[in-house]
């Protein structure tokens, strides 16, 4: 099984937990998107989209973080990153598309670059654009695990697909130095996580690619 990643990206980030959690050996193939390796013709056959991660087994090769994770959990389902009842899986799964759909696509490279060239805007607009979204996004996860969380975990009290997604966009806030401090319930889950060897060894930091 091998991987394409990029230590930073935190939808490749949330792929990387999901193996770890599982147990699943892979190998990791950096796609440098700082170069553009993403839009090089090789990897657009891999992956039309140009973005990571792509997870590539037995001549099959996947895109799309959530896609993938989706296909661990049917593939090792143990253990299992979605709860048992089709009304608490739901659950976890709005929380999780809350970080993949609504936060994360208006914050990631493509969009940033964009404003920062076509739409010519500069770094004051672009820092005001990121946090603007972390902070829509964020307030209401907190709502909402204020009813959810054990203060270790976004739903319950098991790791879920919900604290696989929470993790990487806490990550990311804190790289664009986006206040915290209102949404005490996530920092406590992600102070949890972070301790976990599945989270930490997929954390950017402890990448190859990382410089």
């Amino acid at each position: 099984m091998k991987l394409y990643t990029y230590y930073r990206s935190s939808a490749a980030y949330r792929v990387r937990i999901a193996l770890n959690l599982k147990g699943i050996a892979y190998e990791q193939v950096p796609v440098d998107l700082r170069a553009g390796a993403q839009r090089e013709a090789g990897y657009l056959e891999r992956n039309p989209q140009g973005l990571v991660p792509s997870l590539e087994e037995g001549g099959t090769t996947l895109g799309q973080s959530l896609a993938i994770i989706e296909y661990l959990e049917e593939r090792y389902p143990e253990p299992a990153l979605l709860p048992g009842t089709a009304l608490d899986r739901a659950r976890v799964r709005a929380l999780a598309l809350t970080v993949a759909c609504d936060l994360h696509p208006l914050n990631n490279q493509r969009v940033l670059k964009y404003l920062r060239g076509p739409l010519g805007q500069d770094d004051s607009a672009v820092d005001a654009w990121y946090r603007h979204w972390i902070a829509e996004g964020f307030r209401a996860l907190e709502r909402t695990a204020r009813h959810t969380s054990d203060g270790r975990h976004l739903y319950g009290g098991h790791v879920t697909l919900a604290d696989v997604c929470l993790v990487p966009q806490l990550f990311n806030a804190r790289r664009f130095n986006c206040d915290l401090a209102p949404y005490p319930t996530l920092r406590s889950v992600g102070a949890y996580l972070e301790t976990l060897a599945s989270f930490a060894g997929a954390a950017p930091a402890a990448q190859p690619d990382a410089p």
